[in-house]
């Protein structure tokens, strides 16, 4: 049972684009720093439901495909889910319409009360106020023995990390310069010693630096 985060940056370090708007909720260069990541036929087939079998299959779509791989639940903060977007709507259900692409329970962390939402394919969404270290106890509860992924937002995994909880840290580092926005590495200096850390450049630029103890 590992805990894992994969994250998208930019070569400095940012995880989140600035200028978040209602109508561009994750900020204006989102889309220039998932490219590679939404181009790949794992991410077309398990979040945009695609099955012509299009998509990139070369390194990108292996980190894509071990993205999903041997997950039993996922911790997630409350922009990650999207209330900051829509912090009002008892309706809101998330980015990811009827078949969220978790296929898992996710504990989404927030200090607004909402009921548990449940899904077809097994996502199970549950949101609760937890240190990180609670919220894990209760993710490796419902995980059963596999791995527990942090997905994001920076924040919330810059806290598992500097909580020492992190047995695996996948980033990809687009070619591309934001200049402003939500970092990963901050106060995180050193973080490299308590890890193993090796690189594979795949054919879009993308480099993928993986910490692993």
């Amino acid at each position: 049972m590992a805990v894992r985060i994969d994250l998208n940056l930019s070569l400095d370090g940012i995880a989140m684009p600035a200028h978040q708007t209602p109508e561009n909720p994750m900020g204006e260069h989102w889309g220039r720093l998932v490219a590679a990541y939404i181009a790949t036929r794992t991410f077309r087939e398990r979040v945009l439901h695609d099955t012509t079998g299009e998509g990139t299959t070369g390194v990108d779509d292996r980190y894509a495909a071990a993205y999903f791989d041997g997950v039993g639940a996922e911790i997630m903060g409350a922009g990650m889910f999207g209330l900051h977007a829509f912090p009002d709507d008892p309706d809101w259900r998330g980015w990811w319409g009827d078949e969220p692409p978790f296929r898992a329970p996710v504990l989404v962390l927030t200090h607004r009360e909402r009921p548990p939402i449940d899904f077809a394919n097994g996502t199970r969404f549950e949101f609760l106020a937890a240190s990180p270290q609670a919220a894990l106890a209760r993710a490796q509860e419902l995980a059963g023995g596999a791995d527990v992924r942090i997905g994001g937002g920076a924040s919330v995994a810059r806290d598992f990390l500097a909580a020492g909880l992190v047995d695996r840290l996948h980033v990809a580092i687009a070619p591309i310069v934001l200049g402003r926005g939500t970092g990963l590495w901050d106060d995180l200096g050193e973080l490299e010693r308590d890890y193993a850390v090796t690189s594979e450049v795949a054919e879009s630029g993308v480099i993928h630096v993986t910490f692993a103890r």
